[in-house]
C-alpha cells in the first residue's frame, strides 16, 4: 500500500468526516475514496451477550450456509 502525507489542513477536513468520501481535482476529475477510520470510542464500555467460551464454541462448530445458498436464498424471494 501506498502512504501520502498530507498538511494539517487536509487533515482536518478528513478528522471531520464520519462516512467514505470522494476525492476530487480542481476539475472535478475523481481520484479515488477516502474511509475514515472506526472511531473505537464508540464501542468503549460495551459488551457482547455472547461470553468468548460461547463464542469460541460456535467457531468449533461451524456451520452456517455459504454465500452461494444465501445468494440462491435470496434470489427465490425476489
Amino acid at each position: 500500500m501506498n502512504r501520502i502525507i498530507v498538511d494539517q489542513a487536509t487533515v482536518a477536513k478528513f478528522d471531520a468526516l464520519d462516512e467514505v468520501a470522494e476525492l476530487c481535482d480542481n476539475s472535478g476529475r475523481i481520484l479515488g475514496f477516502f474511509t475514515p477510520s472506526q472511531n473505537h470510542s464508540l464501542y468503549e464500555g460495551v459488551e457482547s451477550p455472547i461470553s468468548a467460551e460461547e463464542f469460541d464454541r460456535r467457531v468449533q462448530e461451524g456451520g452456517g450456509r455459504t454465500l452461494k445458498e444465501i445468494m440462491a436464498d435470496l434470489e427465490r424471494r425476489a
